[in-house]
């Protein structure tokens, strides 16, 4: 539950790790011991000394205790949401269970006020080369896993190496310009990178799960295993049944529990997940105490479910948080590997059947905004016209991109809000026609001559109310759309082939964004099986335009190619965008507090809350 950059996020959104960015060039030919930081940071300083005692947005007296009892609602790598079987979340195989990342350490550790810095955790300092190819890190000498054996550079430099041979897919393609990773000695790793690195590498290497080199050297690493890994994290697996829940207990010993990074987090004694296979029952499961903290997503429930006594009583408490921290893209995913999404124009004739002003109005109790971009709130989103600096990455493409990408970006329509907008809909027949579709009677045929048909793959109901309206509308055009709903184990095996028509994605955003979009949006990860592209988005266009983020030298140019990519994204037409709120929407049992301050990116909740010893008493929890 830490503040800090996790692996799990990098899984999930390919661009959370972008963090990272050109560093100062250090002087002289070789690495010095005077040399060495004790951070990395972006396109500049970092704001914090080397002795700095915390965070800024952290209580460092928070009192350690009590149990925080959360529902799994965003997943990476193998996750899935309804059930786990393994307990390794770092390869492909198996459903790895939720929370696994607090077991283990990394190199350095973010700031949820810096978005692009890093600080050391298991490195007590860092040394660059002139050229930015080689990072030596200094381990510090009190490290230690949970049996009590030191953390060494052997065991830093096994783990990166294992993930790039054999790790999740999303890692194999992050860590492909990884040169080499080798110990000297028990305390110093020395990390070479490629000439052709991406400006961030460094960052993500230092990001990564450092795992026992001993403890895995007798077992299969991509097997999937309930067996509890040998971790040096706050914390370790405590209690679980598989598929059900599965608890996490702090370490009292901790090794790096005083380490300014770790100071007034990981308060809780333990963290407890709870999994459920539907949302409703999980909410059931909120209102009666079993999940304590929950973040809400569902519009109907917020604006209607909290209407029961523990709510009146004041033992329960809702909150909605502005959004400090950029959003990410949601909507629905077309698998461009099926010949039916192939042209363009069938995939924006398929968006105009969606009418978002009425699902907002009568479906979200009209507290969401449409999404327009895939930056949405953050300085990457395209806007207006593009500036000469964009035009200049752009201008290579012109011919082999829509000609759009070179005026104002597409936006989705806004329709009259009746729910089957005529005129929308004769838009959408138009392009149909215009891209070779027939109609037969009541049934629309694709330029092939088979029926148009859609199955919209999903692992849970929630979405059905949005849904079935817009499929209605696909039916009055002749389009065969139906839904099918396979329990969580399915649905990721069929996400990993990509053996799927359309599915609903939302995507975390990022502060700064890096070429980890390559996982999300990259031509080789659009081949590559158990990807986070699951749509198949293969553009020569979109590959430069993540090159250029990844070798941007200041924060402006990365803004220029991010603003140039979103607007390829979104005249491809790869998705229909979904909606977005401005708030964070927060509902948890009155058992916590937290500190005054929060960090300028997220609310930081729960990560960085404690239990309340005194407030559990006074609504029974105790």
């Amino acid at each position: 539950m830490a503040m800090r950059i996790t692996r799990r996020r990098l899984l999930e959104a390919g661009g959370a790790m972008a963090m990272g960015a050109g560093l100062p060039v250090l002087p002289g030919s070789a690495l010095a011991a005077d040399a060495e930081l004790h951070g990395l940071s972006t396109f500049g300083e970092l704001a914090l000394p080397p002795d700095f005692p915390h965070f800024a947005y952290v209580n460092p007296r928070a009192p350690k205790g009590g149990t925080l009892t959360v529902q799994i609602k965003r997943a990476g790598g193998n996750q899935s949401f309804d059930t786990f079987n393994t307990l390794n979340t770092f390869v492909l195989q198996g459903d790895g269970a939720a929370g696994m990342d607090a077991c283990f350490d990394s190199l350095m550790a973010g700031s949820g006020d810096e978005p692009g810095s890093l600080y050391g955790l298991l490195a007590k300092s860092v040394a660059i080369s002139p050229d930015k190819l080689s990072y030596r890190f200094r381990l510090r000498p009190e490290a230690k896993f949970h049996d009590g054996s030191r953390v060494t550079a052997g065991d830093v430099a096994f783990s990166m190496n294992l993930l790039k041979a054999k790790g999740h897919p999303s890692y194999r393609l992050m860590l492909n310009e990884l040169a080499s990773s080798k110990a000297e000695g028990d305390d110093i790793v020395v990390v070479q990178l490629s000439a052709k690195r991406s400006r961030d590498l460094h960052l993500v290497v230092a990001g990564l799960p450092v795992f026992s080199e001993k403890f895995w050297s007798t077992r299969n690493f991509e097997a999937s295993t309930l067996e509890p890994p040998l971790g040096s994290g706050a914390y370790k697996v405590g209690r679980f049944e598989q598929g059900r829940f599965i608890e996490f207990e702090r370490v009292p010993d901790y090794w790096a529990k005083d380490l300014p990074v770790n100071v007034g987090i990981n308060n809780f004694d333990r963290v407890r997940w709870e999994y459920f296979r539907d949302r409703q029952v999980a909410f059931e499961g909120f209102k009666s105490g079993v999940i304590t903290f929950q973040e809400e997503f569902t519009a109907r429930i917020w604006a209607t479910g909290y209407d029961f006594p523990a709510v009146h009583e004041g033992k329960v408490k809702k909150e909605a948080l502005p959004k400090t921290d950029p959003t990410g893209s949601q909507g629905w995913i077309f698998n461009l590997r099926r010949d039916k999404f192939a042209d363009p124009r069938i995939r924006e004739a398929l968006g105009l059947c969606f009418d978002f002003e009425w699902t907002n109005k009568n479906i979200m109790f009209g507290i969401y905004s449409r999404l327009t971009s895939y930056f949405e709130n953050s300085d990457s989103k395209a806007v207006g016209k593009p500036s000469p600096e964009e035009l200049a990455l752009l201008e290579p493409f012109r011919g082999k991109v829509p000609d759009e990408v070179f005026g104002e970006p597409w936006l989705p329509p806004v329709s009259d809000g009746s729910g089957s907008d005529r005129a929308l809909l004769r838009q959408a027949d138009e392009l149909f026609r215009a891209a070779g579709c027939k109609r037969d009677g009541n049934v629309l045929k694709l330029p092939d001559g088979k029926p148009f048909e859609i199955e919209f793959l999903d692992s849970q109901p929630a979405l059905q109310p949005h849904t079935q309206p817009f499929q209605a509308n696909l039916k009055r055009l002749g389009i065969n759309a139906t839904s099918r709903i396979v329990d969580g184990a399915q649905y990721q095996r069929r996400l990993d082939e990509f053996d799927f028509d359309i599915i609903s994605r939302a995507l975390g955003g990022s502060a700064i964004p890096s070429d980890s979009l390559r996982i999300v949006y990259g031509s080789e990860a659009a081949k590559t099986r158990g990807s986070r592209n699951a749509g198949g988005i293969a553009s020569p266009a979109i590959d430069a335009m993540i090159e250029k983020i990844g070798q941007a030298d200041s924060y402006a140019e990365v803004v220029v190619a991010a603003k140039a990519l979103d607007r390829l994204l979104r005249a491809g037409r790869y998705w229909i965008p979904m909606w977005w709120n401005a708030t964070e929407l927060l509902a948890y049992w009155d058992m916590f507090d937290r500190p005054q301050t929060k960090p300028k990116y997220g609310s930081g909740a729960p990560a960085i809350w404690w239990y309340d010893a005194e407030k559990a008493k006074r609504i029974g929890k105790a």
